[in-house]
C-alpha cells in the first residue's frame, strides 16, 4: 500500500494520469483523446471540409482584445484538430497578482477552466483561486487569454498587525482544463462534474515563499503611534516553535503490578508544534516509535496473556502496539493492520526472573526489534528482529495506553520500573537514556526477595519436616501391648535433625526461635498456604504484642517478626513495617525502607498498602512524586475489591463511621454487645419497635458503633422485622439480604415478593431512591474509569476526578473500617499506646476523619507523641487532612493558628493562616469570621483574592472598617449562640468606637472645642501679662534706700504697698 502525501499530486480521479510537468515554468500540452477527427462532428467529412473552408475564407467576428491574439494556423487538409491547453507562469514564486498566459485550443463550442489549489501542514487541496470562460467562437484557432490570478495575503506576507496568522504553505498547483459545452461542461455546472468531463488539461507547480522570507504587505493604513509601536516592538521578531519533544515519560517511579485486572492508564495529547504533528499524521500507516521500560518479574503469568503495555483505541479494540507476558514467560506482541485485522507474534526468548531487566521494543514500518538487557551496564540478554509485510495502523492519540492490568487482562505479578516511550524516532539500545532512577530502591527489593526467598525454603522445610515426623508418630499410636512395652522399655525416640547450617540459623534468629514455639501439626501441606498460615500466626503474635498497655515499647522487638510474616507472603505485616519506618514509630526514621515495604504490601494487594500508595501520590508527598494515573492504580485496586469485601462476610471489617474524637454526643452513643445503648436498642426491638429492630439489625450486619459484626444475628431481626411488623424499610433491606444471599441461603423467589410488597407501601419511593444512591459503587467506579481514559464525549479525561472518585469507594472498605474500629475502642478505653498504633496505621492511608483524629490525640497526650513518633504529628496530620475533600472546619482554624504563631520549627507565616481563616469562614464557622477580623484588628492586609472568594466586593468595602464591619455582621448572623457571643460583643464594641468617633469628629463639638481652646489661651496669655507687670513695679519699692529715689510712686497700687511696707526694717544701732 502506497502511503499517501497531502498536496504532492493530481487529485484522485478515475482518468488517465497527467505527465509529469516539464523543467522550466512552461508546462507541456496534455494530449487530446485519440482519434483524427474532433469530437462534435460526429466523423462526416464533408462538414468538416466546410467547416475548414468557412474558417479560412470568412473573417473573424469575434472581439479582438489586447489579451487575446489570434493565431491563424496553416491550411493543412490532413491536420486532424485536437483540444490542448497549456500555460506559462511568467514568474514561478506565488505572488499576491500572478500572471499566467493560457494557450489553447477548442474544436468544439467549450469553456476553459483555471484553478489554483493550495496544501498546508494540516489541510490540502484547498481551492483559492477559480475563473472560467467560454469559447464558442474561436475554434481550431489557438488562443492565448493572459489571467491574473490573486492569491490571499496570508499565503504571500508577512504577520503583520492586519495578517495575525499567516499559514505556511507547502505546495500550490496550477490547474486547466477544457469541457465541450454539450457534454457537460457548463459553467453552472459544479467545478467537481466539470473536471469529470475534461478533454484536455494541465497543471504546473508554483515555488512557495516561507513566511519569515516574505515582505511585509502596505496596507495603505496608519496606525495610531501606541499601536504603531508595539507592533514594531516584535515586528521583527521571529516566533519560536513550542519547545516540544516526542519523548514521552510514562512512568518515573516503580509501580508495583499485583497481578491483578488493574493498571496505569496513560493518553497521549496532539503536538502542539505543528511539524511534529503533520509528521505524527502522515506515519499512521508506517509506524516509527520505540519503547524502553524496566521490569522486575515475579512469575510468568497465570493465565495465557498478561498485560505489559497496550493501546486500547476508541472502540475498546486493541491497537498497535500491544506487549503482554505468556505463560511460558515469551513476550507476544500484536498490531492492529491497516486493512482491519490484527496480527501478533511471539519471542523466542522467555523474560528473566527475579532480576531487573530494560525491555526496548522498537517500530520502523514493519521491522520491529525486541531487545532485553540486564544488569548495570546494560548487557543485552536477548535481541530479536522481526519482519512483516503488512502495514500497521497507528494513531497514539486516538484511545489510551495501559501499563499493567485492565477489565480486558490482568497484569504482571512484579514491578514496573522507569517507561519512556519516544514517539516519532526508532532507537537502538545504546542510543535510549532510560536509566534505572531509583536504583537504591530497586537493589533493596530484589534483596528483599532474595531473603524471603530464604525464608519461605527454612518455613516450608520445617514445616514439612515436622509434619512428616507426626505423621508416622501418629500411625503409630495405636493401643497395643507390644507398643506398650516399647515405649516403657524401649530406646527413647529422638527428634530428626534439621539441616541448618549454624550461618543460617544466626541469620534468622527470631524465625527458627519462633517456629519452635508454634505447633505446626494444623498448618496445610501445601507450600504457599503453610506458608501464609506461618507468616499469619507471626503476624498475630506481634499484634499482640504491640496492643499490651505498653505496647509501643515493643515496637523493635517484633519488627524481626514482621519482617519474617511479611516475607512469607503475609503483608499486613509489610504495611506496619512501612508506617513504622515512614512515620518513625518508636523506630529510627527510614524513608528508603517506608517505601520498601510500602511496595510489597502493594504488590501483594494489601489493601491498606495500595491506598497508602494512592494516597501519596495523589498528594505528592513524602518524596513519591505526584502522580494522579499512578495514583489512581492502587485506589481502583481497592475500590474494585470493596464491593466484594462488604458481600463477603468473613474477616476483620467494620464499617467505616465518620466519627469525631471532639463530638462528644457521638462518642456517647458508641456501645458495645453489652453496652447500655445496645441492650436497650435489644430490648425495644423484642417489642416490636420496627426501628429498633432495623437499627439493631444495621449494627449487627455492618459492625456499626463498636459492635462485633455478627450477620447471622443481624438476618434474624432483619426477618422478625420484616415479617412481624411489615416495616417497608426492613422488608426492603431483608429482600436484598435475600436476594444476594449475605449470610443466607439466595432465595430470589421471596426476594421479589418482599419487594413488591415493599413497593406498595407508602416509603417505597423514598427507600428505592436510598437504595439507588447507596448501591451505586459500581456505577461510581465506571465514571473513575471513564474519567481516567477519556473515552466518553461526555466524560472528558480528568485524572484527579478519576482518583477522588475511586478513592472515595475505597475509604468505605471494611478492612479500613476495622482498623479505625480498634483505635477508637482504644481510645473510649483509655489505651493510649493501641489507640496511637491504630490511628497512626489510618491515617497513613489518606482517610481524613483519621487524620484529624491522630491529630487531636496529639495534642491530648503531646508527650506521647513526643516519646514514640519521629514526625510532628499535630502539623503533619493536621495539614494532611485540609488538603483532604470535605474537611471540618476545626482543621483549617488550627492550621491557621499554628501558621500564625509558628509551630515548632515552622515559621510564621500570615498569608496561609488568612487563606485557613478564610476557608474556616466559607464553611460557615463564626470562627473563621472572628479570627479574620482580629487579624484586621491587629493591622494585618486581607489580599483582594481572599476578599473575592469570601464573596466580599473590595470595591463596596474599600477600607478596613467596612471590611471589619462585614465580617462581624457575617460571624453575628451565622452564629447560633442565643445569649451574647464573641461576634455580636465585637460588633457591638466595633460600633461604639465608631460612634464616639463620628461624636469626637463633629461639627458642634469642634465648634465647642474651638470655644474653650480660645478661651484658654486668652486667659493664659491674660495671666502671664499680669505675672509680668507686677514683677516690673516691684523692683523700685524694693531700692527706696537710695536717697535720690522718690519715697512713693504714684503708679504704686496698694498692693504693692502693702507689700512694701511688711517687708521687715533693718536698723543700724551705733555702739555708744
Amino acid at each position: 500500500m502506497q502511503r499517501r502525501r497531502a498536496g504532492l499530486g493530481w487529485p484522485r480521479q478515475q482518468q488517465q494520469q497527467p505527465p509529469p510537468p516539464a523543467v522550466g515554468p512552461r508546462a507541456a500540452a496534455m494530449a487530446p483523446p485519440s482519434g483524427g477527427v474532433p469530437p462534435g462532428l460526429g466523423g462526416r467529412p464533408a462538414c468538416a471540409l466546410l467547416l475548414f473552408c468557412y474558417l479560412n475564407i470568412v473573417p473573424s467576428l469575434g472581439r479582438q482584445t489586447s489579451l487575446t491574439t489570434s493565431v491563424t494556423p496553416k491550411a493543412e487538409h490532413s491536420v486532424a484538430y485536437k483540444d490542448f491547453i497549456y500555460f506559462t507562469v511568467f514568474e514561478g514564486n506565488v505572488r499576491n497578482v500572478s500572471e499566467v498566459s493560457v494557450e489553447y485550443l477548442c474544436s468544439q463550442p467549450c469553456v476553459v477552466n483555471l484553478e489554483a489549489i493550495v496544501s498546508s501542514e494540516f489541510r490540502s487541496s484547498i481551492p483559492v483561486y477559480k475563473k472560467r470562460w467560454k469559447n464558442e467562437k474561436h475554434l481550431h484557432t489557438s488562443r492565448t487569454q493572459i489571467v491574473h490570478v490573486k492569491f490571499p495575503s496570508i499565503m504571500v506576507y508577512r504577520d503583520d498587525y492586519f495578517i495575525r496568522h499567516s499559514i505556511a504553505v507547502s505546495a500550490v498547483i496550477l490547474r486547466a482544463w477544457i469541457t465541450h459545452k454539450y457534454s457537460g461542461g457548463d459553467l453552472n455546472v459544479k467545478w467537481e462534474e466539470n473536471l469529470l468531463h475534461a478533454v484536455a488539461k494541465n497543471y504546473t507547480l508554483l515555488k512557495t515563499v516561507p513566511p519569515f522570507e516574505r515582505p511585509f504587505k502596505d496596507h495603505q493604513v496608519c496606525l495610531e503611534w501606541n499601536m504603531d509601536y508595539i507592533w514594531n516592538l516584535r515586528a521583527n521578531k521571529i516566533p519560536q516553535c513550542p519547545l516540544e519533544s516526542d519523548v514521552v515519560t510514562l512512568l518515573g517511579f516503580l509501580y508495583a503490578s499485583s497481578g491483578e485486572n488493574t493498571g496505569i492508564v496513560k493518553k497521549f495529547p496532539r503536538f502542539h508544534n505543528r511539524e511534529l504533528e503533520a509528521t505524527r499524521r502522515q506515519r499512521i500507516d508506517y509506524p516509527v516509535f520505540t519503547v524502553s521500560l524496566w521490569l522486575y518479574l515475579l512469575h510468568y503469568c497465570k493465565a495465557s496473556l498478561c498485560g505489559i503495555l497496550y493501546f486500547v483505541d476508541s472502540n475498546e479494540m486493541y491497537g498497535t502496539p500491544s506487549v503482554f507476558l505468556t505463560e511460558e514467560g515469551h513476550l507476544h506482541i500484536q498490531m492492529h493492520l491497516v486493512k482491519g485485522e490484527d496480527l501478533a507474534v511471539k519471542t523466542k526468548f522467555t523474560m528473566p526472573l527475579k532480576e531487573w531487566f530494560r525491555l526496548d521494543i522498537s517500530f520502523n514500518g514493519g521491522k520491529v526489534v525486541v531487545t532485553t538487557s540486564i544488569g548495570q551496564d546494560l548487557k543485552s540478554y536477548h535481541n530479536q528482529t522481526i519482519s512483516f509485510r503488512e502495514d500497521f495502523y497507528y494513531n497514539d492519540t486516538a484511545g489510551y495506553f495501559i501499563i499493567g492490568g485492565s477489565r480486558y487482562v490482568a497484569g504482571i505479578e512484579g514491578f514496573f520500573g522507569p517507561l519512556k516511550y519516544y514517539r516519532l524516532h526508532t532507537l537502538h539500545p545504546a542510543q535510549i537514556g532510560n536509566p534505572l532512577l531509583e536504583k537504591q530502591l530497586a537493589e533493596q527489593l530484589k534483596l528483599y526477595y532474595e531473603r524471603c526467598a530464604e525464608v519461605q525454603e527454612i518455613v516450608f522445610v520445617y514445616t514439612s519436616t515436622v509434619q512428616q515426623g507426626g505423621g508416622r508418630q501418629e500411625a503409630c499410636d495405636l493401643r497395643n501391648s507390644y507398643l506398650d512395652l516399647k515405649l516403657r522399655y524401649g530406646r527413647p525416640s529422638t527428634c530428626r535433625a534439621f539441616p541448618w547450617e549454624k550461618e543460617l540459623r544466626d541469620r534468622h534468629p527470631s524465625l527458627f526461635q519462633t517456629l519452635l514455639e508454634m505447633g505446626l501439626w494444623t498448618v496445610p501441606r501445601n507450600r504457599n498456604e503453610s506458608v501464609l498460615e506461618i507468616g499469619r500466626r507471626m503476624f498475630e503474635k506481634a499484634v499482640k504484642r504491640l496492643s499490651s498497655v505498653d505496647g509501643l515499647h515493643q515496637i523493635s522487638s517484633v519488627v524481626p517478626f514482621l519482617m519474617d510474616s511479611s516475607c512469607c507472603g503475609y503483608h499486613k505485616a509489610s504495611y506496619y513495617l512501612a508506617v513504622f519506618y515512614e512515620t518513625g514509630l518508636n523506630l529510627p526514621r527510614n524513608q528508603l525502607q517506608g517505601m520498601l515495604y510500602s511496595l510489597v504490601g502493594g504488590q501483594g494487594s494489601e489493601r491498606l498498602s495500595s491506598m497508602n500508595l494512592g494516597y501519596k501520590h495523589y498528594q505528592g508527598i513524602d518524596n513519591y512524586p505526584l502522580d494522579w494515573e499512578l495514583s489512581y492504580a492502587y485506589y481502583s485496586n481497592i475500590a474494585t475489591k470493596t464491593p466484594l469485601d462488604q458481600h463477603t462476610l468473613q474477616g476483620d471489617q467494620a464499617y467505616v463511621e465518620t466519627i469525631r474524637l471532639k463530638d462528644d454526643e457521638t462518642l456517647k452513643v458508641q456501645t458495645k454487645e453489652d453496652g447500655d445503648v445496645f441492650m436497650w436498642l435489644k430490648h425495644e426491638a423484642t417489642r416490636g419497635n420496627a426501628a429498633a429492630q432495623q437499627r439493631l439489625a444495621q449494627m449487627l450486619f455492618w459492625g456499626q458503633q463498636g459492635v462485633a459484626k455478627n450477620p447471622e444475628a443481624a438476618i434474624q431481626w432483619y426477618a422478625k422485622g420484616a415479617l412481624e411488623t411489615e416495616d417497608p424499610a426492613l422488608i426492603y433491606d431483608y429482600a436484598i439480604v435475600l436476594f444476594k444471599g449475605q449470610g443466607v441461603k439466595k432465595n430470589r423467589r421471596l426476594a421479589l415478593e418482599l419487594m413488591k410488597k415493599a413497593a406498595s407501601k407508602t416509603l417505597a419511593g423514598e427507600y428505592f431512591h436510598k437504595a439507588a444512591q447507596g448501591g451505586h459503587i459500581e456505577g461510581t467506579l465506571w465514571c473513575s474509569l471513564y474519567y481516567i481514559t477519556g473515552n466518553l464525549e461526555t466524560f472528558p479525561r480528568d485524572p484527579e476526578k478519576a482518583v477522588v472518585w475511586a478513592k472515595h469507594v475505597a475509604e468505605k472498605n471494611g478492612y479500613l473500617g476495622h482498623v479505625i474500629r480498634k483505635g477508637l475502642n482504644a481510645y473510649l478505653e483509655g489505651s493510649w499506646h493501641e489507640a496511637l498504633l491504630y490511628y497512626v496505621l489510618a491515617a497513613e492511608t489518606g482517610i481524613e476523619v483519621s487524620q484529624t483524629n491522630l491529630a487531636h490525640i496529639c495534642e491530648e497526650r503531646p508527650d506521647l507523641a513526643k516519646r514514640y513518633l519521629g514526625v510532628n504529628c499535630v502539623w503533619r496530620y493536621y495539614n494532611f487532612s485540609v488538603f483532604q475533600i470535605g474537611a471540618p472546619s476545626f482543621a483549617y482554624l488550627k492550621m491557621g493558628d499554628l501558621y500564625y504563631y509558628g509551630h515548632q520549627n515552622q515559621s510564621q507565616d500570615l498569608e496561609l493562616s488568612v487563606q485557613m481563616y478564610a476557608q474556616a469562614a466559607l464553611d460557615g464557622d463564626t470562627q473563621g469570621f472572628f479570627n479574620l477580623a482580629l487579624l484586621i484588628e491587629e493591622g494585618a492586609i486581607i489580599p483582594h483574592h481572599i476578599l473575592d472568594f469570601l464573596e466580599i466586593d473590595p470595591t463596596i468595602h474599600s477600607n478596613n472598617i467596612s471590611i471589619l464591619q462585614e465580617l462581624y455582621e457575617r460571624c453575628w448572623s451565622q452564629s447560633s449562640e442565643e445569649s451574647f457571643s464573641p461576634c455580636s460583643l465585637a460588633w457591638l464594641y466595633l460600633h461604639l468606637r465608631l460612634i464616639w468617633g463620628a461624636a469626637l469628629h463633629s461639627a458642634l463639638i469642634y465648634f465647642l472645642g474651638t470655644f474653650l481652646l480660645s478661651g484658654l489661651i486668652a486667659w493664659t496669655v491674660q495671666y502671664f501679662q499680669s505675672v509680668s507687670a507686677s514683677g516690673s513695679r516691684l523692683t523700685p519699692a524694693q531700692a527706696s534706700a537710695d536717697p535720690t529715689a522718690p519715697t512713693a510712686s504714684p503708679a504704686v497700687t496698694p498692693a504693692a504697698d502693702a507689700s512694701a511696707q511688711d517687708q521687715p526694717t533693718v536698723t543700724t544701732n551705733t555702739e555708744p
